[in-house]
């Protein structure tokens, strides 16, 4: 009789560890999405990268943050890992082995998306941000590792389909990811030329500026600093509250968005603009919302300091 080939200790094993790892990644994702909630990111991050690129406009899909929609991927990547070990195998194998066949599948499917989109997020952290996030390299890590022992961990019947169905979510998840940023891509792309006279101006500013907030507009006013945004961006309205209106009409801002009023597409170009807001000081480009006393560190300002809002606003 011919002896029956044990089976490979990383197929017995690729389930709990797919689990294992999905649940660390649901874990990171929640608590990333409560901080951001909170507006907290800028003490978690032990970077100002890492600050930079999880509050740009980047970090969020239809007005989401990212890291929800990863944990719910993570989620269901756990559910599909798990759900099978919990039936018993003695009491019911037959259902055991369907569920198992059938969520391989997902598995695969779930896997390659996240790699995938992954992938695309290392190219904007490396190309577009050049700086480091390491919740973004950690994330990026299990999604690829998931990846990876769904492909070892299984033994697949037929490896030419399963390629095929690789190629076809993965051009999917590209080219949505893609148009998903695309506005963000394309604020910055309009072509040099004079101020447009558009009337997208965004929502006003409802906070009022006290005696610090117009000492430190002045001093960022001499000093020839500039803020960039886009009329829609959501961080940007969060910034100009931080100054009040009445400050905010002294501070020298950049609208990128060539459908946004007054709008000076070309200096956003110039200056290498990729995330709203951005802050150019002293010819130091700076990312995401920044507190006032940030602001008047950065700009050597000496004035009074006793801002009416604090940050996060």
């Amino acid at each position: 009789m011919r002896r029956k080939r044990p089976t490979p200790w990383i197929h017995r094993w690729s389930r709990p560890f797919i689990g294992a790892i999905a649940v660390l990644g649901a874990v990171e994702t929640a608590w990333l999405t409560a901080i951001k909630q909170m507006g907290q990111v800028a003490a978690i991050c032990p970077t100002s990268g890492c600050n930079e690129v999880l509050n740009s406009d980047y970090a969020y899909a239809f007005g989401i943050p990212l890291t929800l929609f990863g944990f719910a991927a993570y989620f269901s990547m756990g559910v599909l890992a798990l759900g099978p070990l919990a039936i018993r195998a003695k009491t019911d194998a037959s259902l055991r082995g369907e569920l198992e066949d059938w969520t391989w599948l997902g598995l695969f499917v779930g896997g390659t998306a996240m790699a995938c989109f992954s992938g695309y997020l290392m190219y904007l952290l490396a190309f577009e941000f050049q700086d480091f996030c390491p919740y973004c390299i950690a994330s990026a890590v299990f999604s690829f590792s998931i990846f990876g022992l769904t492909i070892k961990g299984h033994e697949w019947p037929d490896v030419g389909q399963l390629f095929f169905t690789g190629a076809v979510v993965g051009l999917i998840v590209v080219v949505g990811a893609v148009g998903i940023h695309a506005n963000v891509n394309t604020t910055t792309a309009g072509t040099a030329g004079n101020t447009t006279t558009n009337t997208n101006a965004g929502p006003a500013i409802t906070t009022t500026s006290g005696e610090s907030e117009m000492a430190l507009a002045r001093h960022l006013q001499q000093i020839d600093a500039k803020m960039y945004g886009a009329y829609w961006c959501p961080h940007c309205h969060e910034q100009k509250q931080l100054f009040g209106k009445e400050a905010m009409q002294l501070v020298d801002y950049v609208e990128c968005d060539p459908q946004g009023a007054n709008a000076r597409p070309q200096l956003c170009n110039q200056a290498n603009i990729r995330s709203f807001p951005s802050w150019k000081i002293n010819g130091q480009l700076v990312r995401g919302v920044q507190s006032l006393e940030s602001l008047a560190e950065r700009s050597g300002y000496e004035g009074p300091e006793n801002f009416k809002h604090e940050f996060p606003y």
